[in-house]
């Protein structure tokens, strides 16, 4: 059974350059879809949908986790402005 979730990730600024998204697609079974973002020298900002089977999904978030990736879950759908926030703006 496919399931999507949508999260809000921060990338730390030692991340920002890494292939992580495309890593996702090409080692586990889910499908990330990039819904906005904000990036900038100091940090990374993603609103990242994942569809696939519900364990995989957790292995994905998992292993974003593990490369020092902040994973929120984001309820309610994509907020209005679309765009990533800094944390306190």
């Amino acid at each position: 059974m496919t399931s999507t979730r949508l999260v809000h990730c921060t990338f730390p600024k030692d991340m920002i350059r890494e292939p992580l998204l495309y890593n996702l697609g090409r080692d586990f079974r889910v499908i990330p879809n990039i819904r906005g973002a904000t990036i900038s020298d100091e940090i990374g900002l993603v609103y990242l949908e994942l569809q696939g089977a519900e364990p995989e999904i957790e292995r994905a978030v998992a292993y974003l986790s593990s490369r020092g990736v902040k994973i929120e879950p984001v309820t309610g759908g994509m907020p209005k402005s679309g765009l990533p926030q800094r944390p306190g703006a």
